[in-house]
Order: C-alpha cells, then sequence, then structure tokens
C-alpha cells in the first residue's frame, strides 16, 4: 500500500507540496497525542495519526523521518507549521474524521504497527 491509496481511500486532505505520493511505501502505523510516546513508539517512515496540529509535529516527524502525519478531527496547522513541513520534507495531511475512526481504517487497509 502507498501514500497514494491511503490518501484516496481516506479521503485526505494534502496540506503540504504534492509529491508523487505513490512512491512512498509506509512501513507501520502510529498513533498519539503525546510527543514524546511518538518519539519513543513510532517507526521510521511510519504513518503518524494525530489530532495536534502544532509545529513541534513538524519536528518529530522530521526526526524520525516518517511517511506522513495524518491531522484528525479538523484540526488545522497555521500557515507557519505548513511551511516548516514543506521545508523539512513532512507530508501533513487533514480529515475532519475522528483518530480512531482512521486508526480503524489504516489497520483495515493493512498498516500494522509492526
Amino acid at each position: 500500500m502507498t501514500l497514494q491509496d491511503i490518501i484516496q481511500q481516506l479521503d485526505l486532505a494534502v496540506l503540504t507540496q504534492k509529491t508523487d505520493f505513490s512512491t512512498i511505501t509506509p512501513a507501520a502505523g502510529y498513533a498519539s497525542d503525546l510527543l514524546s510516546c511518538v518519539m519513543a513508539g513510532a517507526r521510521r517512515k511510519a504513518v503518524w495519526v494525530t489530532l495536534q496540529a502544532h509545529a513541534n509535529i513538524v519536528a518529530v516527524a522530521a526526526l524520525l523521518d516518517l511517511s506522513a502525519v495524518i491531522i484528525t478531527e479538523g484540526a488545522m496547522p497555521d500557515s507557519s507549521t505548513i511551511a516548516k513541513a514543506n521545508e523539512e520534507g513532512v507530508v501533513l495531511l487533514s480529515t475532519q474524521k475522528p483518530t480512531f475512526l482512521v486508526v480503524g481504517r489504516l489497520w483495515e487497509m493493512g498498516l500494522r504497527t509492526e
């Protein structure tokens, strides 16, 4: 499964610069709103699901080389956070859907934690 598949099947909005998402293959999934838990538990190339939308999510995603961050429940990062994500090469995606539903759909699609 590619990031393009995830974007299409979950009807996600792409907040950062468009790229060829069909070439990005997420290695795992991770869901948390606590940054320290993400830093300790998320795998490299994972898709991170969170309702956090502040600039620190970009720093964590860049540090861990994540495939994407899915921001849920209608939370929206400000323009400086999106600009920083573009600068760092971090893909930010958005949805109105609740975190629990997004994680469940990712699981159904075959994305696992390991």
